[in-house]
């Protein structure tokens, strides 16, 4: 069992009717009920909270952060993205989300722009499974399809990725590097793609495989990593 925080904004889902309707608790309510039946101890924290919810305490307790985000990029206050990526680089997993790839927390842990090309017009993307033998990868078949998304498209200017394990192709004839992985100090980090607000794709079952996988395979694998904060140490000879 994984001890699990999902942070969403949840923003949209209480202001705008559309997204409202797809997710009425909000997409971290879909993400906790499916982490949760998979085994993983999971809470959540969101935009509003004191901290936007993720207070040193709360990240001490967290084995992987499950992280999405779409209209607050510019107002998650930087101490807070300090302290996710401290906690990265000591050993915490990482997994962002969709439009997550603009957020504070991701871009500065690649240290690019982690820009893309996008349309949303409730296209069909199909998900390959391009590294089948990854753990990320357990149990799924050779591509998933999700009938209904939003595009998004190459060129992804993120580094190239440790690990690539899922590519997608849309109906529009797009393709992108939906599934990336990133080591960082101690932690590990799994960028997935499929996600939107208005399209339910949080409900499909393959992607919830993907996140089962991605949680178990991000958390930390050694109890005692060297802490990645600047500290004086005595002489081990």
């Amino acid at each position: 069992m994984v001890s699990v925080t999902i942070w969403n904004e949840y923003i949209q889902e209480r202001a705008e009717d559309e997204v409202g309707a797809v997710y009425p608790d909000g997409i971290h309510a879909v993400l906790k009920e499916a982490l949760e039946a998979a085994g993983h101890d999971v809470r959540v924290a969101t935009y509003a909270e004191p901290d936007h919810g993720l207070t040193p305490a709360v990240l001490d307790e967290t084995d992987v952060l499950v992280y999405w985000e779409h209209r607050a990029h510019d107002y998650v206050r930087d101490e807070v993205v300090d302290r996710i990526c401290r906690e990265v680089y000591n050993g915490m997993g990482f997994v962002p989300l969709h439009s997550a790839h603009f957020s504070k927390p991701f871009k500065r842990l690649m240290g690019t722009p982690c820009s893309l090309d996008y349309r949303e017009s409730a296209e069909r993307e199909r998900v390959w499974t391009v590294d089948p033998g990854h753990p990320i990868a357990d149990g799924l078949d050779e591509s998933f399809v999700l009938p209904e998304t939003e595009m998004y498209s190459e060129p992804f200017a993120v580094p190239e990725p440790d690990r690539l394990v899922f590519v997608s192709w849309f109906e529009g004839g797009e393709v992108f590097r939906s599934g990336c992985c990133y080591h960082r100090g101690n932690g590990r980090i799994f960028y997935f793609r499929p996600g939107h607000e208005t399209y339910p794709v949080y409900e499909e079952p393959a992607v919830h495989e993907v996140l089962d996988n991605a949680v178990r395979w991000a958390a930390p694998r050694t109890a005692n990593a060297t802490p990645q904060d600047n500290s004086a140490v005595e002489p081990r000879e």
